[in-house]
């Protein structure tokens, strides 16, 4: 039997599939690191790090699937949005950590492009916006900030690009990366646009030419590289993409209308669709899949899970402690139960996770954090739901405002959630009631990597066009939204959406106070 690897480099960890032609997962394993944030609001990672987990990960599964190297067909990599990329120089050593998503450091390169670009011309060609998120702003806070840095750039790789080429040695940008840096990407030509990348002041030989399918092959794996993973040299080197997308992918999401939400770290909810508006304020790449003809339309939480794990380390050491002695894995359990007995809308606890500032729709670096409503009555159990219910608006935030750019086109009557929210069975009841979507979560919980996987399977021709699109995934009813709870929610809902405007100027107030 013939046999694929799928990888997924994310924020805080890389995980490695090992997955038969038919999609049976055979073995996996992750390994965990931590982001770099030297600065409040910067957030950086050096590639190394990555492909440590990714050699360390492949290994493993190998050594313990049993598969002999020789029935390893292919060996795909998806990985997290790298913002600016790894800068490297002319014999393609890194330059400077990667500026990642999360990264908010680039506000007055934000300032600047607001100022000196035609910014109509810029959404038009880009189908995106102007932001400290997008890649193109950290690459311009490096040409002001780093210019040592920026005067020996050859290329700007997004991480799964440069992996491609430790690998392979063959320098390739898949085309969900390019389109997802935003500002420098022509999505209607899929290439570079030259009068972007010119009224942006960032020279065209830094953006690799070659720009490939998600499932196209880059290259043939090493000998120095295949030795490292204890694979043949030759393995074929499929490009793989933005995990966003990728996971989107392996939750069967393939024709317009389909969304998916992935609330790990960060939240994403995304679409597939042919068309964009980026006036709407979402973000837009070609899909991993028909990604010539179809567009993947996302926005997003930067402290989604993050939230929750922040909440829970520093606000909840009794129960931390509490499930320690009780043999609980995760505090979490304990936290959900004290919280499953607290109303909707956490009796009338608010809380905004704008922890790093925010993406879309508000796209705010200067934004921040906040529970309103609180009273003695009010106990750590409201605000860990509150917390929850919280990023679960910001989530309903974003679909109110992608369904406004769907046309004449509909979302799907459900709402798949991968990531790790979806082993919490409050917050899927939560989103279920917020969004009015029944909820579905994957049986396979693995997201991103078996879409890396499913792409390596797709570009070697183990699997056909229609199966891919079929996916290896099964899906899972979770929760269906409850009458009650949802028109509570409605009225909350409003409440969250007039919360940001009318504290907006308190907090650039606030941050102005406190610079970064």
């Amino acid at each position: 039997m013939d046999y694929v690897i799928g990888v997924d480099i994310g924020t805080q960890s890389t995980k490695a599939l090992l997955v038969s032609s038919g999609g049976a997962i055979v073995a996996q394993h992750a390994h965990a690191y931590q982001v770099d944030t030297p600065r409040p609001l910067w957030a950086e990672q050096w590639p190394a790090v990555w492909y440590d987990a990714v050699v360390a990960c492949v290994r493993h599964v190998l050594q313990t699937g049993g598969v002999p190297a020789a029935s390893i067909k292919a060996i795909c990599v998806s990985s997290l949005y790298g913002g600016s990329g790894i800068p490297v120089d002319a014999a393609m050593q890194p330059l400077h950590a990667c500026l990642i998503w999360m990264d908010r450091r680039a506000t007055a390169e934000v300032e600047w492009v607001n100022q000196h670009v035609d910014l109509d011309t810029l959404y038009d060609i880009t189908g995106n916006g102007v932001d400290s998120y997008y890649g193109y702003t950290k690459m311009l806070w490096l040409k002001r900030h780093r210019p040592d840095v920026w005067d020996s750039t050859r290329y700007f790789l997004p991480p799964n690009s440069y992996i491609n080429y430790l690998l392979t040695g063959e320098v390739a940008v898949d085309h969900s990366s390019a389109g997802n840096i935003g500002g420098v990407y022509d999505l209607a030509a899929r290439n570079w646009s030259a009068p972007m990348l010119d009224a942006l002041g960032i020279p065209a030989h830094m953006m690799p030419q070659r720009l490939v399918d998600s499932s196209e092959v880059v290259g043939a794996l090493l000998p120095l590289a295949a030795q490292q993973l204890g694979l043949l040299a030759g393995t074929a080197v499929i490009a793989g993409g933005v995990d966003a997308a990728v996971a989107t992918f392996a939750a069967g999401a393939s024709r317009a209308g389909q969304h998916v939400a992935m609330i790990g770290t960060s939240m994403c909810w995304g679409y597939i669709h042919q068309q964009t508006d980026a006036r709407h304020g979402l973000i837009s790449m070609p899909h991993v899949f028909n990604s010539q003809s179809d567009l993947y339309v996302f926005g997003g939480a930067i402290t989604a899970g993050a939230s929750v794990s922040w909440f829970r380390d520093e606000f909840c050491q009794a129960d931390v402690e509490a499930a320690r002695r009780l043999g609980h894995a995760d505090a979490h359990q304990l936290m959900e139960e004290q919280a499953q007995a607290v109303p909707p809308g956490a009796d009338g606890v608010l809380f905004l996770p704008y922890l790093m500032g925010e993406r879309s729709p508000i796209w705010d670096a200067r934004a921040s954090g906040a529970f309103l409503g609180l009273s003695l009555y009010h106990s750590r159990a409201h605000l860990y739901r509150a917390v929850l219910e919280g990023v679960s608006f910001a989530l309903q935030h974003n679909i109110v405002t992608g369904a406004r750019g769907m046309g004449t086109v509909a979302l799907d009557d459900k709402l798949i959630v991968v990531g790790g929210a979806a082993h919490s069975p409050l917050w899927m009841q939560i989103i279920a009631d917020i969004t009015d979507y029944p909820v579905y979560t994957i049986a396979e919980n693995v997201e991103a990597a078996l879409g890396a996987a499913l792409l390596a399977a797709l570009g070697t021709g183990l699997v056909g066009k229609e199966a891919a699109q079929r996916g290896w995934v099964t899906l899972v009813p979770r929760s269906t939204p409850q009458a009650g709870a949802s028109e509570a929610y409605r009225r909350v809902f409003d409440l969250y959406r007039d919360a940001y405007p009318a504290l907006r100027p308190l907090m650039h107030r606030i941050n102005n106070a406190n610079p970064t």
